[in-house]
């Protein structure tokens, strides 16, 4: 499946996610976030550069594991990405979906 996002075609599965991470660029984040009511500040685009490491690390991500990093703290990380903080986020950094995520 594609999607035009910030006049770029990209491939996405069925809930909008990115499936080429190569695809991602930070005018794709934007647009996504915008989709969610949300300008990215410099401190959205740490967490998502550090959720982009992570998965390029091939760890498994959870907001509990989120939670215990140095990078952002639930709290905060609900305040950044208030409508679903790890599905949001992934889906703007250009990541897969969590398993985790429902």
């Amino acid at each position: 499946m594609e999607k035009m996002i910030a006049g770029k075609t990209v491939a996405v599965n069925e809930e909008g996610y990115l499936t080429d991470f190569n695809q991602w660029d930070k005018t794709i984040g934007e647009e996504i976030a915008k989709e969610y009511n949300i300008e990215l500040k410099p401190r959205h685009w740490e967490v998502i550069s550090y959720l982009q490491q992570e998965h390029k690390n091939q760890t498994a991500l959870s907001i509990r594991k989120i939670g215990k990093s140095n990078v952002v703290d639930i709290k905060e990380f609900y305040e950044l990405f208030p409508q679903g903080p790890l599905k949001i986020s992934t889906k703007i950094a250009g990541i897969p979906k969590p398993a985790s995520c429902l």
